[in-house]
């Protein structure tokens, strides 16, 4: 078994690890472990992917989101610097 890569938190870790292993960031990865956890992976697959492609945004957009996650530097990045960042946070 591996070596534990997360908080007592996390109620699925097998998902999590694997969310994690796809480059999810660890917040996103434990939101979707528990969630698959509690409500069943059908209902959370069903109610995934709503916000459509970074690469469709734009670069206020982008920014915004990263204010909302406190990504630092935001301000002076490029749209592929901010989807890079918004992705890996």
């Amino acid at each position: 078994m591996p070596a534990k890569k997360h908080g007592p938190g996390i109620k699925n870790p097998d998902v999590y690890e694997e969310i994690r292993k796809d480059g999810a960031s660890k917040e996103k990865a434990a939101r979707i472990s528990n969630a698959m956890a509690a409500e069943g992976a059908s209902t959370v697959a069903r109610r995934g992917g709503k916000a459509g492609d970074y690469e469709d945004w734009t670069v206020d957009e982008l920014r915004k989101r990263a204010g909302e996650l406190d990504i630092e530097g935001r301000s002076s990045m490029r749209k592929d610097e901010l989807i890079d960042a918004l992705r890996h946070h």
